[in-house]
Formats: structure tokens, sequence, C-alpha cells
């Protein structure tokens, strides 16, 4: 039983690490597909004679790959970022149980000190009162 559950423990790890080292592959030849454009485009500027559609191409088709090394390192974060959320609101929502009990027991509190103070100092002013007057 418990090899079968060790093994049901460690399928998620590997799977988890093949993901991310298929966006990083994916990523990666991403940045290597724009990096070649952007080599063949400076090659074709300078030998072809179409130049002036060429000139409309981005020009700045290298900064772009650090852009999407950017995009890759955010995917790669947010399941955990997601999975972290997730977790805050599964805690907020077993709490608000806790929080109906604070908000009522706070209400009664507020309930029992608005009451007029006479109504709670009548006894204890009547007991003054009959030791104040001698029996007669």
């Amino acid at each position: 039983m418990s090899s079968s559950s060790s093994s049901s423990l460690a399928s998620p790890v590997p799977s988890l690490g093949k993901a991310t080292s298929t966006k990083t592959m994916v990523s990666d030849q991403i940045s290597q597909a724009v990096l070649s454009t952007s080599n063949l485009l400076h090659i074709m500027l300078q030998s072809s004679p179409s130049q002036d559609k060429l000139v409309k191409l981005p020009k700045n088709l290298l900064a772009k790959a650090s852009t999407i090394n950017n995009t890759r390192q955010v995917l790669e974060q947010m399941p955990l970022v997601i999975s972290s959320l997730d977790a805050h609101m599964d805690h907020g929502l077993q709490s608000v149980p806790h929080l109906e009990t604070v908000t009522r027991l706070l209400s009664n509190i507020e309930n029992n000190q608005l009451k007029p103070l006479t109504d709670s100092q009548l006894p204890s002013e009547e007991s003054q009162l009959d030791t104040r007057t001698p029996p007669q």
C-alpha cells in the first residue's frame, strides 16, 4: 500500500517538471526563431532590391526575444500564483462561519450596552434605599 501511495505522490512531480521543460523548450525555440528571422532580415536588407518592403517589418525583432523570455517566466509562475490564490480563497471561505459568529456576538454586546442604564441600575438603587431607611 505504501509503495502505491509513494508512486502516486511521485507522479505529479515529474509531470510538472516535464511541463516546465516543455515550456522552456518551446520558449527557447521561439527565441531562436526570432533570432534567425532577425538575422535573415538583416541579410535580406543588405542584398534585396525590395528594401522598402523589408523596412516595414519590425526593426527591433531581437528586442522581442527578451519579451518572449519574460513571458515564459511569467507563464511558469502562473500555476503557483493560481494555486496560492485558490488556497487563500479556500481559507477565507472557511473563516466565514467564524466571522458570522463574531458579528453576532458583537451585535449582542452592542444591544446589551444600548439598554438604558436605569434599567440595569434599578435593583442596586432599591437595595441602597433599603439600607438607608431605618426599619420602623
